[in-house]
């Protein structure tokens, strides 16, 4: 029997919203997610693997890829490109896993454009000033570069409206709980449950 297809969830937040914390949290509680394997062109650094922590590429593999439409969003940072490769997704996806896309806003309209079936979240502390506390609390940025995120924030919390759903990370293993609500409650949708119920002899 063919699995049934899983869910692409695109989880997006401000630095310092807990993301990599609650990602953690729900891939212990659930064992059918896969975590998005971006390529880039950056050189690797020791220790990271090809095919695991990124797919590395050179600029003209990269531009290759761009031109044939093989990402479903890309972007460029300092110098380097990023992206996220279609292929190794829907592989995922039509073996029945849950692909997971840790990704910025505007990388995040790009999927939702492409693939409007997505499941789209936002991830937010519950104020700016908590935010700011765990900022500061990690004290490894200036501050310069503090009042840089915030203001960052202020730019990504505006897009939110956009999004599916919005989790409030107060607590890392409360917000990992309501984002595997929000996938059993996906993958209970009428759409995706009608082949399983039988009218006689034939599905409706």
């Amino acid at each position: 029997m063919r699995a049934e297809r899983g869910l692409l969830i695109v989880l997006s937040g401000p630095s310092g919203a807990g993301k990599s914390t609650v990602i953690a949290a729900l891939m212990k509680r659930r064992r059918d997610i896969r975590f998005s394997v971006s390529a880039t062109t950056r050189d690797p650094r020791p220790g990271e693997v090809d095919g695991k922590d990124y797919f590395f590429r050179t600029h003209e593999e990269f531009a290759r890829m761009i031109e044939a439409d093989a990402f479903l969003e890309h972007a460029q940072y300092v110098g380097n490109h990023y992206g996220t490769p279609a292929a190794p997704v829907d592989e995922s996806l039509d073996a029945g896993y849950h692909v997971l896309l840790d990704i910025e806003v505007q990388g995040a309209g790009q999927v939702m454009a492409k693939r409007p079936d997505a499941v789209s979240v936002f991830l937010c502390p519950p104020s700016l000033r908590e935010l700011e506390r765990r900022l500061r609390g990690r004290g490894t940025d200036t501050e310069e570069k503090i009042r840089g995120r915030l203001a960052a924030a202020c730019r990504e919390y505006a897009r939110a409206k956009d999004y599916d759903y919005i989790v409030v990370n107060d607590d890392a293993q409360t917000a990992a709980a309501e984002l595997d609500a929000i996938i059993t409650a996906e993958q209970c949708r009428s759409g995706k449950r009608l082949n399983l119920i039988i009218e006689g002899d034939r599905p409706i």
